[in-house]
C-alpha cells in the first residue's frame, strides 16, 4: 500500500466497529473471519468490508478469510491504539463520571490522566483512584502529565472557555460532549458528541423509515463507532 494513500473518512468511521467485533471474536477463540461474516455483524455489505480493509494492506486469503488476531492488530495500529493516549476530562457530573469509568477510556491505549470540576463537593474526591482537581489548577496539573486528548463534559455555557484553556495548554485533540458548537484554531482536532442531535437523527429515520433510501434495520448510524468504542450505555448529563 502506498504510504501516502489516504483512508476515506467513511472507512475511518467503520474501523472502530470492525475493531470491536474482532475483539469479541478473538476473545471467544475465533481464529479466522471472512468478509461476509464481518459484514453481517457490522450491518454492511461484504464488498464494503473488503474495500475498507484493503486500505490497511493485502493480508486476506481468498477462500479462508482473515486471521482475526492479525487483522485486529492491524486495525489497532491504524487507529493508533498501540500508543499511550493520556486523557483529561473536565466536568465530572453524571456524564463525566460515566466517561471516566467507561471501558473505552481505560483500555486499548487510552488512559484517564486527570479529572477537573468546580463543584466543591466533587473536588478532592476520586474516580477510579484519580483525584478530581479544581479547574483553577488545570494548567499546573496538565503540565506534569500533558494530555493528548481533552474531553469536555461541562454545561454548554462553560464549554468554549474550557476549550480555550485546553488549546492554551497545547492539547491538540478535543472531544466535546457539551451541547454547543465550539470554535478552535486550525490544527486542533475537534469531535462533537451531542446525544440530543443523535436522538434527532434517529427520530428522522424512524419518521421516514418506510421511504426509499431509509437505512435498513441493523445499519450503523454515525455515532455508533464513537459511543460503542467508548463502551457507553445509558448516561444522563
Amino acid at each position: 500500500m502506498p504510504l501516502n494513500r489516504r483512508i476515506p473518512e467513511a472507512t475511518v468511521a467503520r474501523l472502530p466497529i470492525y475493531q470491536r467485533l474482532l475483539l469479541e471474536l478473538v476473545g471467544s477463540g475465533t481464529g479466522t473471519v471472512s468478509s461476509e461474516q464481518l459484514a453481517a455483524m457490522a450491518g454492511v455489505n461484504a464488498s464494503k468490508v473488503r474495500k475498507d480493509l484493503s486500505f490497511l494492506g493485502s493480508f486476506g486469503t481468498r477462500g479462508s478469510g482473515y486471521e482475526a488476531d492479525f487483522l485486529l492488530s492491524q486495525i489497532d495500529r491504524e487507529l493508533g491504539l498501540d500508543h499511550d493516549w493520556p486523557v483529561a476530562i473536565v466536568g465530572i457530573g453524571n456524564l463525566g463520571r460515566a466517561l471516566a469509568n467507561a471501558p473505552g477510556f481505560t483500555s486499548r491505549g487510552f488512559r484517564v490522566s486527570a479529572l477537573f470540576d468546580v463543584a466543591p463537593e466533587l473536588v478532592g474526591s476520586r474516580v477510579r483512584g484519580i483525584a478530581i482537581r479544581h479547574l483553577d489548577d488545570f494548567e499546573e496539573e496538565v503540565a506534569s502529565d500533558p494530555p493528548a486528548i481533552g474531553v469536555i463534559a461541562t454545561p454548554a455555557a462553560d464549554a468554549q472557555s474550557v476549550a480555550e484553556r485546553m488549546v492554551q495548554a497545547e492539547i491538540r485533540a478535543i472531544l466535546n460532549f457539551a451541547s454547543r458548537v465550539l470554535a478552535v484554531p486550525p490544527g486542533v482536532l475537534l469531535r462533537d458528541v451531542d446525544l440530543s442531535i443523535e436522538l434527532q437523527v434517529i427520530s428522522f429515520h424512524l419518521s421516514h423509515r418506510h421511504e426509499a433510501g431509509a437505512p435498513p434495520a441493523g445499519s450503523q448510524l454515525a455515532m455508533g463507532p464513537v459511543l460503542g468504542s467508548l463502551g457507553l450505555a445509558h448516561i444522563e448529563r
